[in-house]
């Protein structure tokens, strides 16, 4: 089972905030008190939080999906909902934080920095909070906004001065052992550190870190070996020290050509830009040191030797050491010492904590914008923008009186302004949001605003109410149809008469035919 984790893909969503409470106040002789509906909470945040005591991700690589606790609905008698609490995550010193795409969100160095991962949602407003001189008792409350949800990638870059980089072997973990109270696992085989070891080394007034990177072999900065994987914890050292073995029984290798082919790894390797506030320098361009190891065999003290005019004639500082006997390492830890003085008076390691001041940007324009496009050969018009966005996240639109105050939220922005200017017509569609996520309605412009100077139920909006009064025009052709229907009736009846399918004209049937004189029924004879 893994212990070390340097990388991990966690997925963070924010806590969704409480929905408000639609409540009115009953009391004896009160029948109707007023609204009292509270507001909902606010959903919790996703903190990520430098903790010394972390030193790996292994956490987050086990259980990568992390959610921060949603906000408590709003209640009557004015009891608001409560906030749901951070999720705070520990994470190791020297975390960066990137989205998705590779985009560095967050550098965090330093114990105590933070960075919100996750907003949470914003809590939705009661009918109490909605209440004004005109709209004295919505029946109407505004829904919680969810929590933002999002992939993050946390890589771990290891805080340390100095980094021992060559290949397996070399002997970095055997100097780190023996210049630190460092322990990492040693062993005669190669590629034995699987995970970097740090190491504190006291040399003089000067303290520093020294890093053990696992081994690198030609194409590490391509992904072979373990390399790639590891060479991130080089990008935060000041300086570089080239472990080279000068007792190795490997064919072909000697410490000259092992210098040019880590020193070809570390050039191919791209440093972030982002770290250090842009400016990260180049591995190829720190100070570097070179460390001729295992002298205390005869033979590769001789190779040493040979070497050494060779690289002191490229520029670099060669010591010859071993980890074994320790011979030289007191002069190499002092010369780790003074590169690191050197960076550190540059740029001093300790800074004090940079103080957060809040300058708000003023508001420009009017806050949305409005873009015509076209969906089955017919316009559509595309608003977006931060306010009308979260007001149809608010929006519940099974109540009428939650839409009409939409309709005048978004009237008085001047969402209807900008449609009439861009030339929108009645019954054109209307998208507000994202594309997979928005609200698509047809627009009214002739819809009254102030849906407070309207009467009617409470939860109700006159509106959009769906009746349709006819007008003077409509009820004359109506009548006139009808009377047309009724003469074609009766003109279809006087053809079937004459032609014998009925045995009484109309006329007589309607009473205006000649009828035969009253008299006594049954007749009676002249004889009585």
């Amino acid at each position: 089972m893994a212990s070390f984790v340097d990388r991990v893909v966690l997925h963070v969503s924010g806590g969704n905030g409480g929905h408000g409470c639609v409540s009115v106040r009953r009391e004896k002789f009160k029948p109707l008190g007023g609204p009292d509906g509270g507001n909902g909470g606010d959903g919790g945040d996703v903190v990520l939080r430098v903790d010394g005591q972390t030193t790996t991700l292994l956490n987050y690589h086990h259980a990568p999906h992390r959610a921060a606790q949603n906000g408590g609905p709003g209640k009557g008698d004015l009891r608001h909902g409560h906030r749901g609490e951070d999720l705070v995550l520990s994470v190791p010193d020297g975390t960066v934080v990137k989205d998705s795409e590779g985009n560095v969100l967050a550098d965090l160095v330093g114990e105590g920095a933070e960075f919100v991962a996750a907003a949470g949602g914003q809590g939705g407003l009661g009918n109490a909070a909605l209440a004004s001189v005109k709209r004295k008792a919505p029946g109407f409350a505004l829904l919680g906004i969810p929590g933002s949800s999002r992939d993050i990638v946390l890589e771990l870059k290891s805080i340390a001065d100095v980094a021992l980089v060559g290949y397996p072997s070399a002997g970095k973990s055997s100097l780190v052992a023996a210049v630190s109270a460092a322990r990492p696992k040693i062993a005669d085989y190669p590629f034995t550190t699987l995970v970097p070891n740090l190491g504190v080394v006291q040399a003089g007034d000067v303290r520093y870190t020294v890093a053990d990177v696992p081994g690198l072999i030609p194409g590490a900065s391509e992904g072979r070996g373990l390399g790639l994987e590891f060479l991130r914890h080089v990008e935060r050292c000041a300086a570089l020290v080239h472990v080279l073995d000068c007792a190795t029984l490997e064919p072909g290798r000697d410490p000259v050509t092992d210098l040019e082919t880590i020193e070809a790894e570390l050039a191919a390797y791209a440093v972030d830009d982002a770290l250090d506030g842009g400016g990260a320098v180049p591995l190829t361009e720190r100070p570097r040191l070179v460390a001729l190891n295992k002298v205390d065999v005869p033979e590769a003290r001789e190779l040493a030797e040979f070497v050494r005019p060779e690289l002191e004639s490229r520029g670099y500082r060669v010591f010859e050491i071993s980890t074994a006997s320790h011979e030289g390492l007191r002069a190499l830890t002092f010369a780790m010492a003074e590169v690191v003085a050197e960076a550190r008076a540059v740029r001093p390691a300790t800074q004090e904590a940079p103080r957060v001041v809040l300058r708000p940007k003023g508001v420009r324009g009017p806050g949305f914008t409005i873009a015509r496009e076209e969906r089955n050969l017919e316009p559509l018009w595309h608003v977006r923008g931060d306010k009308p966005e979260r007001w149809i996240q608010q929006t519940d639109f099974n109540n009428e009186e939650a839409v009409g105050y939409l309709a005048d939220r978004l009237a008085k922005l001047g969402v209807e302004d900008e449609l009439f200017r861009q030339g929108a017509r009645p019954g054109d569609a209307v998208l507000i949001g994202p594309e997979d996520n928005g609200v698509v309605f047809d627009w009214e412009p002739t819809m009254v605003g102030g849906a407070e100077l309207l009467g009617g139920p409470r939860g109700t909006d006159l509106r959009l109410a769906e009746f349709d009064r006819p007008t003077r025009e409509q009820k004359r052709r109506e009548h006139q149809e009808r009377k047309d229907a009724k003469a074609a009736a009766r003109a279809e009846l006087e053809e079937e008469r004459l032609a014998g399918v009925w045995t009484e004209s109309v006329q007589a049937r309607r009473g205006t035919a000649p009828q035969a004189p009253a008299g006594p029924w049954p007749p009676t004879s002249p004889s009585g």
